[in-house]
This record gives structure tokens, C-alpha cells and sequence, in this order.
């Protein structure tokens, strides 16, 4: 059973729903993939991580003030 997470008003949805439409963009042709067209998936992957990790931090941060 999962409990619901809350995502502290942050983009991450959005972010993954981006990342998903760049990889769908790419598999859906043919040809090389140019080095411009990494650097942006790269780019949304290091945000989503980023933002797991704020999300993460927050999430502690809100279970010891519970505790508390």
C-alpha cells in the first residue's frame, strides 16, 4: 500500500511527463540522435533528481516534526 506524498508544489509531474515526451520523440524516428537533443534530456533528468532529492529532504524534515 502506498501513502500519498505530497509534492511540496514542485514541477516533478511535469518534469518527468517532458522527459517521457523527449525519449517518445526520439524512439519515433530514425536517424541519429544529435548531441543538443541529449543535452536537454540530461538536462530534465538532472532537475527531476533534484527535485526527488528536495522532495525527499522535505519529506523527513515534515515525519521528525511529526514526531516531535
Amino acid at each position: 500500500m502506498l501513502k500519498h506524498l505530497p509534492d511540496h508544489g514542485l514541477p516533478l509531474v511535469q518534469l518527468k511527463e517532458q522527459r517521457r515526451d523527449l525519449v517518445v520523440a526520439l524512439q519515433n524516428r530514425n536517424g541519429p540522435v544529435n548531441g543538443w537533443e541529449l543535452m536537454q534530456i540530461a538536462a530534465v533528468q538532472q532537475a527531476i533528481s533534484a527535485f526527488e532529492d528536495v522532495i525527499a529532504d522535505l519529506d523527513a524534515e515534515m515525519e521528525i516534526e511529526a514526531a516531535a
